[in-house]
């Protein structure tokens, strides 16, 4: 892969854009993601992080759409995007994106693949397209309301502003926010956490917590029951009800 890479470390998958200067996303560096997030569902693997340098992702190349509409196009997709989100989103396992500098448009959406977001200090996000005629086509109006509520992701669309660390803290997108220095190791540190962690219990958490989001109740719950039964017969339950009883720590193998 030309702007993408995957490292592992030990558990911990490490997948980082390297497009200078912005990490502007064209259609072959979501091609790459999509093939790198696909990697990822590799079981050995039990936690990802994404990141990219110096700044995270500064959204879509814009000079593409500009080649599309001087040749007489009048619709850009953002099929390919779209999929390689939606390929990180279902992991079924942790994922934290570890935000430098720009999270904008694009950027911004990869980011809401992940399960937390953790930003460095100077890191900035929104959803700037409505500022250049048009809306969001990655899943930025609707992951975003779901993270930081109705009305805040209504307001940043609307706008088009770009958000600094602390307010998306304060807003429920952020996590963490971190010096710039000391982010990635945070990020891989934590993620090497989860990956000792019942990834079968993970993995059912986090599809029972996305399935059950705005459902009503008895379909939620119905979710929950199900996902309890089958990790109730994996081999990680059996592991941390013997060794609770033993009064030792568990050694999850991820099954």
């Amino acid at each position: 892969m030309e702007h993408v890479s995957l490292e592992v470390d030990g558990a911990v998958a490490l997948v980082t854009l390297d497009r200078p200067p912005v990490n502007a996303l064209s259609a072959q560096v979501a091609t790459e993601l999509g093939e790198a997030f696909a990697a990822c569902q590799d079981p050995s693997i039990r936690a990802v992080v994404v990141t990219g340098r110096p700044h995270f992702a500064a959204g879509a190349d814009i000079k593409g759409f500009k080649e599309v509409m001087d040749g007489g196009g009048r619709e850009v997709t953002a099929n390919t995007l779209v999929s390689a989100i939606a390929i990180l989103e279902s992991l079924e396992k942790p994922t934290i994106a570890a935000i430098h500098g720009f999270a904008l448009g694009g950027g911004c959406e990869l980011s809401l693949g992940c399960d937390f977001r953790y930003l460095a200090e100077d890191a900035r996000i929104g959803q700037p397209e409505i500022l250049l005629g048009i809306i969001p086509g990655a899943g930025g109006t609707q992951r975003l309301q779901r993270v930081i509520g109705f009305q805040k992701a209504k307001e940043l669309v609307y706008t088009g502003r770009q958000v600094g660390a602390e307010e998306a803290l304060g807003l429920g997108f952020a996590d963490k926010v971190l010096p710039t220095e000391e982010l990635l190791e945070v990020a891989m540190s934590d993620a090497a956490a989860w990956a000792t962690k019942a990834t079968v219990a993970l993995s059912a958490a986090k599809r029972a917590l996305a399935l059950g989001h705005g459902a009503a109740l008895d379909q939620g719950m119905a979710v929950e029951q199900w996902e309890f039964q089958r990790t109730f017969a994996s081999e990680d339950a059996r592991e941390g009800v013997t060794a609770f009883v033993e009064k030792r720590e568990p050694s999850f193998r991820g099954r």
